[in-house]
């Protein structure tokens, strides 16, 4: 990865909106031109194959950041770069980003975790023998299963679950 070009007063941090899940590509693609670009990616839980899986994904779905020299630099090669879209603009003028903003999430912890559920939100089973029972999401269990705490006969029961037969509801 280049190393950051320093702040000046002509250069600044502006939006690249990139074609749908190719932010990875735009973002290569750039820094192979020289570019110095910046995605930001957060890990998220998905169900995938019936199984939860923790994966990273860009934090601002088909955006990046590119820095960019308002003087020198010819901006020409981004918008033919493989993986872009366009450079964002409010009319004439590309958007620019403060450079607090790049160095506040260039700064956040990246083991931030996005689950599924989290503690206490209500469920409900949409599936199964107990299709459409309601209940409160407890803990997560291993890899497919979380704990649902559920009201049967009047009395509260914590229940071990799939987690594919859950929703929020």
């Amino acid at each position: 990865m280049r190393s950051e070009i320093p702040e000046t007063n002509t250069t600044a941090w502006y939006v690249v909106h990139t074609k749908p899940r190719q932010e990875a590509r735009a973002l290569e693609n750039l820094q192979n031109q020289g570019f110095n670009c910046f995605l930001p990616t957060m890990q998220v839980q998905k169900l995938r194959n019936q199984k939860v899986q923790t994966i990273t994904e860009p934090m601002f779905s088909r955006y990046l950041f590119i820095q960019l020299n308002d003087q020198t630099q010819n901006w020409g090669p981004i918008r033919s770069t493989l993986g872009v879209s366009k450079l964002v603009s409010f009319g004439p003028q590309p958007a620019k980003v403060p450079s607090e903003f790049i160095g506040f999430l260039k700064d956040a912890p990246t083991e931030t975790l996005e689950r599924m559920f989290a503690p206490g939100d209500n469920v409900q089973v949409a599936s199964g023998p107990l299709q459409g029972l309601d209940g409160k999401y407890i803990a997560h269990d291993g890899e497919s299963r979380a704990f649902v705490l559920v009201d049967l006969l009047g009395q509260p029961q914590k229940l071990r679950m799939a987690v594919e037969t859950l929703q929020i509801t």
